[in-house]
């Protein structure tokens, strides 16, 4: 009821809105693309950043139908998408380590997830509605984002400014999921509004709402209301329904400005057990029943910021108040009259973030020397419910603090080279302190040539759950250790690019870049014994492993008149050495490529544009523990290579206030891949679940400015 409700009211919005006038926004894309603010002392050009910034704007985006994170990074070079059929999450490595080496922002602050800040977060609870653009810098930037961001960072940039009094946004968006559909009960449904206001010249004010309706993947199961005993109820992909509201209020006068926003998320991903527990009720039959469970998450983002000038001082300082909980519903489902009892909600996971950062820059009234000092306090209290003895389940909370002041300096050596280096001190509660560095130089030559290369320390320190979780399931006892140290990495990058402008409106951008990552004490599960008075062997993370990597990659550009096309490639090498107590892997490179492209064409004359999306993920390897002759040894793996194809039209209706948007992802219909091992002479192989096939999509947009 509330779907159609909220349907209906959209719809009224767009009929509505076509008898209003719309003003052309003279921000254009151009001036979105070439402004970044990511890890520099103040918004600057793209061209002179230390740092090689990869933006991804709000166009990008609406080609793609994007409705969450997971969408738009899946096409990107060097990223891959780990999506969890089981959970409902996705997330993102990078460089072949995992999103707990990756840091996800806001507004530059970093976002929470259900026990952790900035990393391994769940790419489909970030919506884009909010979103101006997006940047990404790969490499070392532990001096000025602290912790976990070892391989890179990703900043969202949300809106907070208008040209228009008003603007009224409104969206639905019909999708399959693979081959289901249907109005209610499958695919996705996915409807959105945001309103904003231009109060005046000082004040602006938004506030937007989101609803999506993923219904699951049934693949070869039989859905919820199943109730036959061949283990084929529920779904391969759980269903799950996301709300999202947000709202924002800003401030500009003269060199001044502050904001306020808000984020509000609340899940429900729902679990229906094949098992059918069936219990006799003569003389009416029998009773059938089943375990089901529903995941339920909720996460509260406050973040206010103030950025102005005391005296000849620049400022930028925000302060955040996050919290994400993950709770759980078990209950039991009677099939006789289609009701859920005995209900118990358990809290599982938890993190509530207290988060600070600010800058202090413009020392010197001259050109040649900036300094930057900064500070980051975070305050985390996090929670878990671990494993504990005869089956029981054990709270455990914890509080981490962190108290980080860096310096960073940049030095014009000429006008075209700029030297820029830093290092960070972090106080922590719970771990020794720590430090991080860096150096980066950029180079810009007179025949549009730019030359950038980076260095840099960094540290991660260990998660929740590698300090405090027990699972034991089969058998097995797999343990956190609360001994463990953070980890410590060294990165160095280069990247070298040409930017060629031509009179026949053709325009060419190629650039080429390789790096090296190296990390120490890397975290990983050994085997260290086993149980007391028992067979059961024990499993526990501890410091033990090292992880090498390094890449080249080339991308290049074409833009003419209305043609833009793009091309990458990038080739991975990793060598990482796995000591799990009874065996020691090889420490040879194993290598992966990956290749993308896109091309767009657009129609101005009917405003219509064409874009196409290809991704090739090579065949990738990895050791893997397996037994043979009684022993432990390792082998190596290969899951096989595949690709992604998407395609997109994209209309524009009634002066450009109408937007429909139809399409299909994964049009090369994906769903899994095979990953196989040799042992001997013999060779085993499982599948790994990637998706759920080739998916159809409407959208249909209306926007209204005045």
């Amino acid at each position: 009821m509330k779907n159609r409700i909220f349907q209906i009211t959209s719809l009224l919005l767009i009929i509505k809105g076509f008898s209003q006038e719309i003003k052309k926004d003279s921000t254009t894309i151009n001036e979105l693309k070439e402004v970044v603010v990511t890890a520099q002392f103040e918004p600057q050009s793209l061209k002179k950043a230390v740092h090689n910034v990869r933006v991804i704007t709000k166009e990008d985006m609406e080609k793609l139908a994007a409705n969450n994170l997971s969408d738009v990074l899946n096409q990107y070079l060097n990223i891959t998408i780990t999506p969890s059929s089981g959970t409902g999450r996705s997330t993102v490595s990078m460089f072949g380590l995992d999103a707990t080496y990756f840091k996800i922002l806001v507004d530059n602050i970093p976002i929470v997830s259900d026990n952790s800040l900035g990393n391994n977060i769940d790419l489909t609870q970030i919506n884009l509605d909010d979103i101006e653009k997006i940047e990404i810098i790969e490499g070392s930037m532990g001096v000025t984002h602290g912790a976990g961001a070892v391989t890179g960072i990703l900043n969202i940039i949300t809106k907070k400014s208008s040209l228009h009094r008003w603007e009224i946004n409104t969206t639905l968006q019909e999708e399959t999921v693979g081959n289901e559909y249907s109005a209610f009960d499958k695919g996705k449904h996915i409807q959105s509004i945001k309103i904003s206001n231009k109060i005046n010249d000082n004040w602006f004010a938004s506030l937007g709402i989101n609803r999506n309706d993923f219904k699951g993947y049934l693949d070869n199961r039989k859905g919820e209301n199943y109730s036959e005993s061949d283990n084929k109820r529920g779904y391969t992909w759980l269903p799950k329904l996301q709300y999202f509201t947000n709202g924002m209020i800003s401030y500009k006068k003269n060199s001044f400005r502050a904001f306020y926003k808000f984020d509000y998320l609340n899940e429900n991903i729902d679990y229906f057990n094949p098992t059918i527990l069936v219990v006799a009720n003569p003389p009416f039959g029998e009773n059938k029943f089943a375990k089901d469970k529903r995941y339920k998450t909720t996460r509260f983002y406050h973040h206010f910021n103030a950025v102005g000038s005391l005296y000849s001082l620049k400022y930028n300082i925000s302060v955040s108040h996050q919290k994400q909980s993950r709770n759980t519903e078990n209950f039991i489902y009677n099939f006789q009259n289609n009701n859920e009892e005995n209900t118990i909600s358990t809290k599982n996971q938890s993190a509530e973030v207290l988060y600070s950062t600010g800058t202090l820059s413009n020392f010197f009234k001259n050109e040649i020397v900036d300094l930057q000092l900064g500070y980051e306090f975070v305050n985390n209290h996090g929670f878990a419910l671990v494993d504990g003895e005869n089956q029981t389940l054990n709270p455990i909370r914890k509080r981490f603090e962190n108290y980080d002041f860096f310096i960073a300096s940049e030095i014009k050596a000429a006008s075209n080279f700029l030297i820029r280096a830093g290092i960070r001190a972090s106080a922590q509660s719970k771990f020794d302190n720590q430090t991080a560095s860096s150096l980066g130089l950029r180079y810009l030559f007179n025949n549009d040539f730019e030359l950038r290369s980076s260095m840099g320390k960094s540290f991660r320190v260990p998660t929740f759950e590698e300090l405090y979780s027990k699972i034991k399931f089969s058998g097995h006892q797999f343990y956190g250790n609360e001994n463990l140290i953070p980890e410590q990495s060294t990165s160095l990058d280069v990247n070298l690019k040409k930017t060629t402008s031509f009179k026949s409106d053709l325009k060419l951008a190629n650039q080429i870049s390789t790096s090296f990552l190296n990390v120490d004490n890397r975290i990983d599960m050994a085997f260290v014994g086993f149980e007391p008075n028992s067979t059961s062997p024990v499993y526990q993370y501890i410091n033990i492993n090292s992880y090498k990597m390094w890449n080249i990659s080339t991308t290049h550009q074409i833009n003419y008149k209305k043609w833009n096309a793009s091309a990458g490639l990038i080739y991975v090498g990793i060598s990482q050495v796995i000591d799990n107590g009874e065996a020691v892997s090889d420490d040879k490179f194993l290598y992966n490529l990956q290749f993308n492209s896109n091309l767009s064409y657009e129609i101005p004359k009917i405003n219509t544009q064409f874009s196409l999306y290809y991704k090739f993920n090579g065949k990738q390897q990895q050791f893997v523990s397996s037994i043979e002759n009684n022993e432990t040894i390792y082998k190596l793996s290969e899951i096989e290579s595949y690709s992604f194809l998407d395609a997109s039209i994209r209309k524009l209706f009634f002066k450009k206030q109408l937007e429909l948007n139809i399409g299909a992802r994964n049009i090369l219909n994906v769903t899994r891949i095979n990953q196989g091992i040799t042992t001997g002479t013999h060779t085993s192989s499982s599948d790994i679940l990637l998706g759920y096939g080739r998916s159809y999509f409407m959208k249909l947009s209306y926007k209204l400015n005045y």
